[in-house]
């Protein structure tokens, strides 16, 4: 609803305030960054002179100029911190997202508290199927247990595989899909406060990661494939779902992983192009030799002639330069979380020690992009 009511709502307040003296018709993007707790400094993209302007109070009086508030209700809440469960720490250095409170909430809600936590979301050695012999569990607890994850992955993408998968049960949850849940939330207790951290230094260079795991679902045999697309240093997108398709292969469900990515990144260049930012051939980072053969190679054969047509436009957005395929070795593959259980392997068991070795490994990989 609030969808509905934002699209009906800015082209107005974009003819309001275009149609004020002193407004320009055209308003550029502007770049801002903090200098002080008061003050932030803007510019547009294209000009290379910052100005400084009042943090606050000088756009609420800009504001109070062209007479808003007599078109719209309107309130000064300050600088944003919490917004529908998101807590917004900013600084000089970046800007730090994470939903710590909501964790805690869902945590309490779900009687998870007096369990002991758990160092990752998922054993490596889990494996869901229907389970038909299985006890059933309240079904209407176990989907109300999977939304509060799925609204919990917009800042933790080391729970999106682990939740994508237990989210696959809801139609008739057993005793073992209910146990594969908790296990999430006791990870969480474990690392509550984890999240997505935006530098400010981090260059506007974009590119694009994507794996497959062959035939990981048991009931169906399809692939399960994650995507990762970066803006400089900072994490802006991700994905893990199951193919639509049964892939017959290794290469075809790697091939079609990276058709995905390509989708995406083809779409973030669009929309990032509409604010004046122009990138050539975007790097696509992925671990399959024989993938990006098929991508580059433009002789159809045997293996490839069965891959619907829809994904082929990966090989045609290379041949035209908009994409560069670039092998990448397993272990910096950054789409594997995405793809399969978060694997942690660390020496010693004291818990601040797991704990820290858990943000460093995620964190740690954001080097390679630079």
């Amino acid at each position: 609803m609030g969808q509905v009511w934002s699209r009906r709502r800015l082209p107005k307040v974009s003819r309001f305030l275009t149609s004020k003296p002193g407004v320009q018709r055209r308003i550029g993007l502007l770049a801002t960054r903090r200098t002080s707790k008061y003050c932030v400094e803007a510019k547009k993209i294209k000009s290379s002179s910052w100005s400084s302007v009042p943090d606050i109070s000088a756009l609420s009086s800009k504001f109070r100029r062209v007479k808003m508030s007599r078109e719209f209700e309107m309130s000064l809440m300050g600088e944003l911190k919490f917004f529908l469960g998101l807590q917004i720490k900013q600084g000089l250095e970046g800007t730090f997202v994470h939903q710590a409170k909501y964790t805690r909430d869902i945590l309490k809600k779900f009687n998870i508290g007096d369990s002991k936590p758990m160092t990752t979301p998922m054993s490596t050695n889990t494996v869901l199927d229907a389970d038909e012999d299985g006890e059933a569990v309240d079904q209407k607890e176990f989907r109300g247990m999977i939304s509060s994850l799925l609204y919990l992955t917009a800042t933790r993408p080391d729970i999106q595989f682990a939740v994508c998968l237990c989210a696959r049960y809801q139609a008739s949850p057993r005793t073992s899909h209910h146990q594969a849940v908790k296990r999430i939330f006791r990870y969480l207790k474990f690392t509550p406060e984890l999240g997505l951290w935006y530098s400010s230094g981090s260059s506007l260079s974009l590119r694009g990661f994507s794996d497959a795991d062959h035939a990981g679902c048991r009931i169906d045999r399809k692939s399960t494939y994650g995507t990762c697309q970066f803006l400089g240093t900072s994490l802006v997108s991700w994905s893990s779902r199951k193919q639509a398709s049964v892939a017959l292969s290794t290469t075809e469900a790697e091939y079609v992983a990276a058709a995905s990515c390509c989708s995406q990144l083809l779409w973030m260049k669009a929309t990032l192009s509409d604010f004046g930012l122009r990138f050539g051939r975007i790097p696509l980072l992925v671990d399959s030799t024989s993938a990006i053969s098929v991508a580059k190679n433009p002789i159809l054969h045997s293996r490839t002639k069965h891959i619907d047509v829809r994904f082929h436009f990966l090989r045609d957005h290379y041949d035209k330069g908009d994409i560069d395929l670039i092998h990448v070795v397993s272990v910096n593959q950054l789409a594997d979380i995405f793809t399969k259980p978060l694997e942690l392997q660390v020496a010693g068991v004291d818990n601040a020690l797991i704990k820290g070795e858990i943000e460093s490994q995620w964190t740690g990989l954001i080097p390679l992009l630079v």
